[in-house]
């Protein structure tokens, strides 16, 4: 079983930043995926980044350039720094751990962003 807990969500104005953290703990196959999800009401959950153990990135187009995931290996938390927000990346944000090791992904409860105009 895994475990992922999300924090650092929250309200910010159109142009604020702000910087996600997801911790996750239980049975950690060092070679994992993490990512970064978010779904907006009324929409689909939709991939926002996802950095791989050795370090390997992929983001969404729509946050290219203003988003940056990092991860701490040795911690087993992934980070979502955010900026230059925009209120159209108002949804709730989800992490997610990725294994050939698991049966199945996990995720987190999940975290608010709101960004105001």
């Amino acid at each position: 079983q895994v475990q992922l807990v999300e924090s650092g969500g929250g309200l910010v104005q159109a142009g604020g930043s702000l910087r996600l953290s997801c911790a996750a703990s239980g049975r950690i196959f060092s070679a994992n995926t993490m990512g970064w999800y978010r779904q907006a009401p009324g929409k689909q959950r939709e991939l926002v980044a996802a950095i791989t153990n050795g370090g390997s990135t992929n983001y969404a187009d729509s946050v290219k350039g203003r988003f940056t995931i990092s991860r701490d290996n040795a911690k087993n938390t992934v980070y979502l720094e955010m900026n230059s927000l925009k209120p159209e990346d108002t949804a709730v944000y989800y992490c997610k751990i990725s294994s050939s090791g698991y049966l199945r992904d996990y995720w987190g409860q999940g975290t608010q962003v709101t960004v105001s105009s």
